[in-house]
């Protein structure tokens, strides 16, 4: 129950009873200030500083009639406009500067400031700080899809959409190394898919209604402060009865993810290379296995590059024939054994192409401050950035789509990057980079998704990606965990995933899944057997198995080159593809609800305090607990369950609430189910089926 007291010189709103907003001249809920920030960007890494000039808290209420119920306007300090809307379980504020006392980014000096103004006048508002009231128990969740931590409460986290770092944790060699070297170390709350959304443990979102640069801090005892390099349109506060209930209403708001196709649970979604008669040959050796197929996702079916960081992607995007000749009648082929081709594509390309020339001389490119062309380094290779601002442009590249991918016969791909918009290009629309740099993730998102609803293909196709914002709960039909390094390391590595898939579930993209084996490969960290099938452990309990050959593939591990990795391989693929009824169910139930597929512990068990910290293990659905291996050389693992009846899946025993210690053997995952699941025979198969 939300409701609205006024006093004097201020008000409050309380959930239930404990005040959530409040203003007084003492205490205020808003500071207004001024600040001028740097930004420098290394292939898609940025630094980022702000001198703030000036920071005032907006002391002094003045009210302002409203004749509609449950509406409430105020001025606040003579600079902030409110208007405060309170029903029984939402709280809207709708923000303006006042006239005079802001200026529009765009208008300035294209970072989100209007420079300095002369001595005596006042500064514009450009930065705007919100407090929210809070306990010290409080847990926090979402802010997009965090690797570190799912927790947020005692840390503060930036939302700007980048590279995620390799490491990650500045304690280790390999994030100093690469920090070093390149300055993509990372930090703990880097992502490629920040949100301005947040969920607290104590039952409500809040959504703010903006694309600037934002740094959620949740590091008070009593408060969390929320700032934004701009004013947001509107705050949106909005509470339930329980998460599932929470997850409904938030995803009614912001979208929701589509049904996935029903050739994706066949099994895997082999990520292979290196053209046509190796792909057919590997595809060949897999299936000789017991290998389980869905799909084959040949990302450099367009081509490749060799570069010091490894094989890179030709970057235009059409069928490279010398590389994959017969590529169609192959697809053909593999479709007739029930197998589809998966392809990659982003929204760059590379200078000096037929695609290039054509963007350029039709002027669909993002231009430098002087209109000129602005071409971004990717490492060793120069391309420029489609505007999507230009409806010309979009429609230019969704037909590329359509044309290159969609009616050549892709049933999927790879929508890569997003994440990578510089904020000193010059856009046709006229807004400021620093602005549309944090919507350009969803902007990509809806170029992909407007090319399969133009072609009526929505059901029948899939595209994933790594980069995200808000809109992506309705126009990414499938989340993928970016970049991890090929390990166990705890921020980078296995187990980062469920953290990020347990995060974005919770703001709205409940379908997630991601390289298994992990992608990134430096400074002789190489994947291992281990690592390949403890990942691949994990890949069988998620929505989608896809394999990934790294970005070094000639010096680390690879299913196909042991036989008894294969067979074993071979297992988990037909575990998942016998998991189906119950994904395609919970897949449903995401798409019809928003209720994510991967789920907190907590989030069937409210009163289990234990559950809201525990980020190494998920629900799958309703029914199953699983708790991965995350640790090398480990046979027996540490398990924590909710009190409830639970069933080991391997070996049928019947386990109470509590932690117990599981024989966990390379191949068998500790996964319980529920007792009381409507979905046990299928369980009980599967274990017996493959014991």
């Amino acid at each position: 129950m939300i409701e609205y007291r006024e006093s004097k010189n201020g008000f409050t709103v309380l959930q239930n009873g404990v005040p959530l907003l409040s203003h007084t001249p003492k205490e205020p809920l808003f500071y207004g200030g001024y600040g001028e920030e740097q930004v420098e960007m290394y292939r898609g890494n940025f630094q980022i500083e702000d001198y703030v000039l000036e920071r005032i808290p907006l002391r002094q209420l003045e009210r302002v009639e409203t004749a509609c119920p449950g509406e409430h306007c105020f001025h606040l300090e003579g600079r902030l406009n409110v208007k405060l809307t309170v029903t029984e379980d939402t709280v809207i504020l709708r923000l303006e500067p006042r006239k005079g006392s802001s200026e529009s980014p765009a208008e300035g000096n294209g970072h989100g400031f209007a420079g300095n103004s002369e001595e005596g006048a006042e500064l514009p508002l450009n930065r705007l700080w919100m407090r929210v009231q809070s306990e010290a128990k409080e847990k926090v969740y979402g802010c997009g899809e965090q690797m570190s931590y799912f927790n947020l409460k005692g840390r503060h986290f930036p939302l700007w959409t980048s590279e995620p770092g390799v490491g990650r944790d500045k304690n280790t060699y390999m994030t100093w190394r690469c920090q070093v070297d390149s300055k993509s170390g990372g930090d703990y709350y880097n992502t490629n898919y920040p949100e301005p959304t947040y969920v607290s443990g104590c039952r409500y979102y809040l959504h703010a209604d903006t694309t600037a640069y934002a740094d959620f801090d949740f590091r008070h005892t009593d408060f969390h402060e929320l700032m934004f390099w701009d004013v947001p349109k509107e705050i949106r506060i909005q509470e339930a009865e329980d998460f599932p209930a929470l997850s409904e209403k938030l995803t009614a708001f912001l979208g929701r993810q589509g049904a996935l196709p029903d050739w994706i649970y066949e099994g895997v979604i082999l990520g292979l290379q290196g053209g046509t008669k190796r792909v057919t040959e590997l595809v060949e050796k897999s299936l000789e296995k017991g290998i389980q197929v869905a799909g084959v996702w040949c990302q450099d079916w367009e081509g490749k590059r060799e570069t010091s960081f490894g094989r890179r992607l030709q970057w235009e995007w059409k069928w490279d024939e010398k590389l994959y000749p017969g590529l169609p009648k192959q697809m053909e082929e593999f479709r007739k054994s029930g197998i589809r081709f998966l392809g990659y594509i982003n929204p760059y390309l590379v200078k000096d192409t037929e695609l290039y020339r054509e963007g350029k001389q039709k002027g669909y490119f993002a231009a430098d401050e002087t209109g000129g062309e602005y071409l971004v380094d990717f490492g060793e290779f120069d391309c420029g950035v489609v505007d999507f601002t230009n409806p010309e442009a979009y429609d230019w590249f969704k037909e590329i789509i359509k044309k290159n991918l969609i009616s050549f016969g892709l049933s999927g791909w790879m929508a890569d990057f997003g994440e990578y918009l510089p904020t000193d290009v010059t856009l046709f629309n006229g807004k400021s980079p620093m602005l549309e740099h944090n919507h350009w993730p969803a902007l990509w998102a809806k170029c992909n998704y407007d090319a399969l609803k133009e072609t009526g293909t929505l059901s029948e196709l899939v595209y994933f990606m790594r980069a995200g914002g808000t809109g992506s709960q309705r126009y990414c039909p499938l989340l993928w965990a970016g970049d991890q390094c090929v390990d166990f390391s705890i921020h980078d590595g296995l187990i980062s995933t469920v953290c990020g898939a347990l995060s974005a579930g919770m703001i709205g993209n409940g379908l997630h899944h991601s390289d298994i084996g992990g992608y990134t490969s430096l400074y002789d960290n190489v994947r291992t057997k281990e690592v390949f099938l403890r990942w691949a452990e994990l890949a069988a309990f998620t929505p989608v198995m896809r394999t990934h050959e790294g970005n070094r593939p000639d010096t680390n591990f690879q299913y196909y080159q042991d036989e008894a990795v294969m067979e074993a391989f071979g297992r988990l693929t037909r575990i998942h593809k016998a998991l189906a009824p119950y994904l395609k169910a919970l897949a449903a139930e995401n798409a019809k609800r928003g209720i994510p597929v991967q789920r907190p512990l907590f989030y069937h068990y409210e009163q289990d305090e234990r559950a809201y910290e525990i980020q190494t293990e998920y629900l799958l659905g309703r029914d199953l607990l699983v708790a991965p291996v995350y640790l090398e050389k480990k046979e027996v693992w540490e398990v924590y369950l909710p009190e409830d009846e639970w069933i080991h899946l391997w070996s049928q025993k019947t386990y109470g609430g509590g932690t117990h210690l599981v024989e966990s053997p390379l191949g068998k995952i500790p996964v319980f189910y529920r007792a009381a699941s409507r979905f046990r025979e299928c369980f009980s198969e599967i274990a017996q089926n493959n014991s």
